[in-house]
């Protein structure tokens, strides 16, 4: 009997890390297929629903599943001929994953109504551990995660303050409208830009100016417990051109000395005029601004890349000279100290 088509080309995947498998005992109940898998993806588990084609014998794909990560970001793409569920077990992922299908069906086992996943109809879900999905026969689907701290981050930059309650998204997406409408074709064109071995994810300039895209449309279009206070803030004011262009400036020059002065000269308006509207749209003075993007800039080295420096030669770089002082800012503003984020890289 001929074997139904694996909806994947394995031609266009490009630079993706890619497992393919032939053999149904890596999928059964111990799941040995999860042992290939790189990383994070330790932590699922791939098996046939059909416990009869554990006697069968395939020379050609059965299963494929490609990923790459990206930062904070990982794009997968996967595909099945046979039903398959695929579940996520031990500790778990720290991340959020909105889910498409490319074809077939899914369904999210365990979660309120058990939604179908299908066509436009998707969902996110967070990695914790007993999540599953059952998917039809020959279906693909594409997965996107993003570190629950890079968004509860982004939130609170958003929003000016820190976040009394956890984020949390309701499980089911429409795709095919408005702002997640525009989230779907992004991610559609990350999965199709990683396989270049010259695309976005080889810049990192571009590479972060697409992550902010992303985690604002991510925030801004998928409905989440705190959706409503972000799009009230949005109604309650637009943030002036000077406040934009001293963040600008700041950013830039975040390694640099700098003077209030010469902020505001960057901004396009007097010291005390930038003190005012700080005050009003930031809530905060422009120094505290500064200090806060100077520990932003020091989080992003030590979480993103493993430093040729110490920690503290990073601080200092950025200005931190008093290292306890340092890091009860860096403790109050991450909720870890600065070694805990390079372990965390590490692992």
């Amino acid at each position: 009997m001929p074997l139904p088509p694996l909806p994947l080309d394995l031609a266009a995947l490009g630079t993706l890390d890619i497992v393919e498998v032939r053999d149904p005992n890596e999928m059964d109940t111990t799941s040995r297929v999860s042992r290939r898998l790189l990383g994070d993806s330790a932590f699922f588990s791939y098996q046939l629903q059909d416990r009869a084609l554990f006697r069968a014998k395939f020379h050609e794909p059965i299963t494929i599943i490609a990923e790459r990560r990206l930062g904070s970001m990982v794009i997968t793409l996967s595909a099945d001929r046979f039903a398959t569920q695929v579940a996520i077990h031990g500790k778990g992922m720290d991340s959020f994953c909105f889910h498409m299908m490319l074809q077939g069906k899914a369904r999210l086992a365990g979660s309120e109504s058990e939604p179908i996943l299908a066509g436009t109809g998707g969902a996110v879900i967070r990695g914790s551990p007993g999540t599953k999905i059952l998917t039809s026969d020959v279906n693909a689907r594409q997965s996107f995660w993003i570190e629950v701290g890079t968004l509860e981050h982004a939130l609170e930059e958003m929003l000016g303050d820190r976040l009394r309650k956890p984020l949390e998204f309701t499980p089911r997406i429409d795709w095919s409208s408005g702002l997640a409408a525009s989230l779907r074709s992004q991610i559609d064109f990350l999965a199709h830009d990683v396989t270049r071995p010259d695309g976005v994810a080889t810049n990192p300039v571009a590479l972060a100016s697409f992550t902010d895209l992303i985690l604002s449309l991510v925030l801004r279009g998928i409905r989440h417990n705190h959706l409503d206070q972000l799009e009230h803030r949005g109604r309650l004011s637009a943030v002036p051109a000077y406040v934009r262009r001293a963040e600008e400036f700041m950013h830039t020059n975040a390694a640099m000395p700098i003077r209030m002065d010469h902020v505001a000269d960057a901004a396009g308006c007097s010291v005390r005029t930038l003190g005012a509207v700080f005050r009003h749209f930031r809530n905060t003075t422009p120094l505290a601004a500064l200090h806060a993007i100077r520990l932003d800039h020091v989080h992003g080295e030590l979480s993103r890349s493993l430093p040729n420096e110490s920690i503290s030669e990073v601080a200092r770089r950025y200005g931190f000279t008093n290292p306890g002082r340092f890091i009860m800012a860096y403790r109050w503003r991450f909720g870890e100290a600065p070694s805990e984020t390079v372990r965390r890289r590490l692992r």
